[in-house]
């Protein structure tokens, strides 16, 4: 782990301690009240959009890009996926020079280095959600951190991983008692359930923030709330492939979606559809599968379809537009596999790119 631009820092540091009651502030978000704590949990899902919780939220946090530590959480798991690669992709980012370029942009960086490390392998025993218990155990320990830093003020990028992953980044804004709101840029609506799947994890993670009948509870329960989201804080960007049950539970649920054809018919307009639904929100989080990008144009998903998909420039306008809105908290990076780049230096120097240029 490593802090850096100490200086920046230190003013950085200054700041918070002037602010009175930031402490208490802070221990609040991540611990309710000793005379209130058990029938906070109990109430929270029903507090109204500005409930107070929120609201101190609001008053505490600090809306200057500049000023707020960036922490790195490295997920370096593919336990969810199907087939090895994607627990290869936080360390290919870091060798690639990732952290340098955030900082070139004058962003103040903490790495935290890899939070967790599996390598995906069958597992029979459990054929329907191969590998929960690993799954489970990265995604606890991304939310602590991401619920350290949220609570103090500052954002996270998690590298992944497989898209199991988002669940800690959820789980861990959550703890830190912010109301959230989702954008999911992905092709794949990741809402199917083990009775629905094929075993692998990876796809059936959204179903698990909304809590969907047949969901696994230990994952459904990672955080402090059940369901972790409702189908009113998640918004779907450049989806494309949707399964008969999926499709249902969208429909049933009214969730929000902007298509890939719509995307690509206008990046501009779906940018600023995204921006106006997520800014309603006191926190937002970015979920970034890199299959939504064309595998063609850039390869370096895990999945290797020949679809029609975002170009990266098209996708780094996205970006741009929702770390720009004073809320945005976190963003989640999933699919990766190194393996997948004809030239890894090359394209991680590209992708590294799209990323300070969002969050420098």
């Amino acid at each position: 782990m490593f802090i850096a631009t100490a200086a920046r820092m230190n003013l950085y540091v200054r700041r918070l301690a002037s602010h009175d009651g930031i402490d208490a502030a802070s221990r609040l978000l991540v611990r309710p009240r000793a005379d209130a704590g058990r029938q906070r949990l109990k109430s929270r899902r029903n507090l109204p959009p500005c409930g107070h919780v929120c609201e101190t939220i609001m008053r505490k946090w600090s809306f200057d890009l500049a000023a707020r530590l960036l922490n790195i959480v490295g997920a370096a798991t593919s336990a969810g996926a199907y087939s090895p690669g994607q627990e290869q992709a936080p360390a290919a980012f870091r060798r690639n020079g990732l952290a340098e370029a955030i900082m070139n942009r004058g962003r103040s960086i903490r790495d935290r280095g890899d939070v967790a490390s599996f390598r995906w392998r069958p597992d029979p025993s459990r054929s329907q959600a191969m590998n929960l218990e690993a799954v489970r155990d990265a995604c606890e320990l991304v939310a602590s951190h991401v619920g350290t830093a949220i609570a103090a003020q500052e954002d996270v990028l998690v590298l992944g991983g497989d898209c199991t992953v988002e669940l800690g980044t959820v789980a861990g804004a959550n703890a830190a008692g912010a109301r959230i709101g989702l954008v999911y840029i992905d092709f794949d609506a990741d809402l199917n359930t083990p009775d629905t799947s094929d075993g692998a994890l990876d796809w059936t993670g959204v179903a698990h923030l909304l809590n969907i009948h047949g969901c696994e509870p230990s994952l459904a329960r990672l955080g402090p709330t059940r369901p972790m989201l409702v189908p009113q804080q998640l918004l779907y960007f450049g989806i494309e492939n949707i399964t008969p049950p999926e499709a249902a539970v969208i429909g049933n649920h009214a969730i929000k979606i902007i298509s890939r054809e719509e995307a690509l018919s206008d990046i501009e307009a779906a940018s600023a559809r995204a921006a106006e639904w997520a800014a309603r929100f006191d926190c937002v989080l970015i979920h970034f599968d890199v299959d939504v990008l064309s595998f063609i144009d850039f390869p370096i998903a895990e999945n290797v379809r020949r679809c029609d998909g975002l170009k990266l420039e098209q996708v780094a306008f996205v970006l741009k537009q929702l770390t720009a809105l004073p809320q945005w908290r976190g963003l989640t990076i999933t699919e990766v596999n190194p393996a997948h780049a004809p030239d890894e230096s090359a394209a991680f120097a590209r992708l590294n790119e799209v990323l300070a240029d969002a969050l420098g």
